[in-house]
């Protein structure tokens, strides 16, 4: 098999550097499995310099094709990385993760030992995501009980047959905002019968800069976007699982209307109390208890979103 690695980026230059170094140092047995891999990085109108740095140092990047857009949102940016592409095998990550050197042949080990172990290839598989706030030593990061997914397709660390990203019709580019594009085309992918593997030996690390109050503001846009964005999800399948994915049901209301009491618990209020786990070394447990108030304003933004419609 030959691989493509499409990677959309927007404005993350110094982590998308960590990201294509440790795809530049894969391991790979070339063993009659993969014949070869290229990695197609998709710019989505960085303003940070992410196109000259890469034209630069070109010759470090061997296997990196560069193309570029407008910014779009990451759905038409994978778009135009698939559509590009010359492998018969896509492998989604993000610009911010970091992978192992095992990565890109756990990604094909898996696939083939999955076509043999159910005599189909309608299969993807999908690896470990980690989540860390250390940018010297990202993969220095342990599996935590918080990185767990349930998620049935998201682009994050994910290795999948053109053919069917093609047969589905890639992704919906109308999710500009943020959220739901991958899960909306994994509802497609599931009704092609298309079966998940997990491939916990594909390890990527996906890092992010440790909480502080500050980025208070642009994740409570972000979850406010993620609702209007899941509007548009339950609209192309308006069913009870995509209603509770996008907690669009009374139970998300009840739940965070009570833990949030009722709006009270929220950015001003808690923020003391945060800045005091921060203080301690805790950014990651601040970041938990913020979640409080930050699904609050998801529940209210998709049910503002869906009135609206």
């Amino acid at each position: 098999m030959f691989l493509s690695i499409v990677i959309p980026t927007y404005n993350r230059q110094p982590i998308l550097a960590k990201c294509l170094r440790a795809l530049e140092s894969q391991d790979l047995r070339f063993n009659g499995i993969i014949e070869g891999y290229e990695i197609i990085v998709v710019d989505d109108g960085s303003t940070d310099g992410t196109l000259d740095w890469l034209q630069a140092e070109k010759t470090e990047f061997p296997h990196v094709i560069t193309r570029s857009q407008n910014h779009q949102g990451p759905a038409a940016a994978r778009n135009l990385g698939v559509e590009v592409s010359r492998g018969d095998i896509i492998i989604f990550i993000d610009s911010d993760l970091v992978v192992t050197e095992k990565f890109l042949q756990s990604h094909a080990d898996r696939l083939l030992q999955g076509e043999k172990e159910y005599n189909s290839d309608r299969i993807f598989t999908y690896g470990w995501v980690i989540n860390t706030c250390n940018f010297t030593n990202p993969t220095s990061e342990p599996y935590k009980i918080t990185d767990f997914s349930a998620a049935y397709f998201a682009t994050g660390n994910v290795a999948i047959a053109k053919k069917w990203l093609l047969e589905a019709g890639l992704f919906d580019t109308r999710f500009q905002l943020y959220g739901w594009e991958d899960l909306e085309l994994g509802v497609r992918l599931k009704k092609l019968g298309l079966k998940l593997l997990k491939c916990p030996e594909a390890v990527g690390y996906h890092w992010h800069p440790a909480f502080s109050l500050k980025q208070i503001p642009s994740l409570i846009d972000r979850e406010i976007q993620r609702g209007r964005m899941g509007v548009l999800f339950y609209e192309k399948h308006p069913t009870w699982e995509v209603r509770m994915m996008i907690q669009m049901t009374w139970i998300h209301r009840i739940l965070w209307g009570i833990l949030s009491l009722g709006g009270l618990l929220n950015e001003k209020t808690l923020a003391p109390f945060l800045q005091w786990l921060i203080d301690r070394g805790k950014p990651q447990l601040a970041l938990e208890v913020a979640r409080i108030f930050l699904n609050w304003y998801n529940v209210q933004g998709v049910y503002s979103a869906y009135n609206e419609k």
